[in-house]
C-alpha cells in the first residue's frame, strides 16, 4: 500500500499544473487585460515628469503620445530616484513593464516601483 501511495503521490506531483510567467503583451493589448499581471512592451514615445503634482509621478506613455497614449506606465515620486531620469533616458527606447494592470480614465496603466521590474529591450 506505501508503494501505491508513493506512486501516485509522484503522479500528482508530476502532472500538476506550472505556474507560468506573466503573459508578454503589446501596449496595443493591455486593455483587455486589466485587472491581470502581466509584461506589457512598446516604445516611449512621450514622457512627463510631473514634479509639480501631488505624488510628483513620472508618466512614460508607448506606442502614442499623450493625450492620445495607447498605455502608460507610472513611477510615483517615492521610486523616482531608483530610477534615475526615466523620462529621458528612456525616450524613444522600447520597454517592457512588468505588473498588474489598471485603468485610468479609460487609459490601461502600470505603476511601477521597482527597476528590476522595467526593462530595455
Amino acid at each position: 500500500m506505501a508503494r501505491l501511495t508513493r506512486f501516485t503521490l509522484t503522479l500528482l506531483v508530476a502532472l500538476a499544473p506550472v505556474t507560468a510567467a506573466a503573459d508578454t503583451l503589446a501596449a496595443k493589448d493591455a486593455a483587455a487585460h486589466v485587472g491581470e499581471t502581466a509584461t506589457v512592451c512598446g516604445k516611449v514615445v512621450s514622457a512627463d515628469y510631473a514634479s509639480r503634482v501631488k505624488g510628483q509621478p513620472t508618466f512614460m506613455n508607448l506606442d502614442a503620445a499623450y493625450p492620445h497614449q495607447v498605455f502608460t506606465i507610472v513611477i510615483w515620486g517615492d521610486d523616482r530616484q531608483k530610477f534615475g531620469t526615466p523620462d529621458t533616458t528612456l525616450m524613444g527606447k522600447q520597454i517592457c513593464a512588468t505588473g498588474t494592470i489598471r485603468l485610468f480614465h479609460n487609459v490601461p496603466e502600470m505603476v511601477v516601483g521597482d527597476p528590476a521590474k522595467l526593462t530595455q529591450q
